[in-house]
């Protein structure tokens, strides 16, 4: 008899890991795969002092450990909101 686990975590989106249980029995446990890190939208690096945490526990977190101190600190990285304030200033 094949023992399917409920729909909800037959997605690829779960990581499974073997654990072993007390005596001879091994168990399948599920986890959700960490998100990706954030990245800046005009060179692409990962911004930095972002953590890599899902939604729910992205709102439990203070504001300030969720973003650096500085405007646009989720969208761009420093040397990138560095270059369009000079450009800014510039015109």
């Amino acid at each position: 008899m094949i023992i399917l686990p409920r729909p909800g975590l037959r997605s690829k989106a779960q990581a499974r890991k073997n654990v072993k249980l007390p005596g001879t029995q091994n168990n399948l446990h599920y986890w959700r795969i960490k998100p990706k890190r954030a990245h800046c939208s005009i060179c692409k690096r990962p911004l930095q002092s972002i953590p890599r945490l899902r939604d729910s526990k992205m709102k439990k977190t203070t504001r300030t450990s969720r973003r650096a101190n500085r405007i646009e600190s989720g969208r761009y990285c420093s040397k990138c909101l560095q270059t369009l304030i000079k450009e800014s200033v510039r015109q």
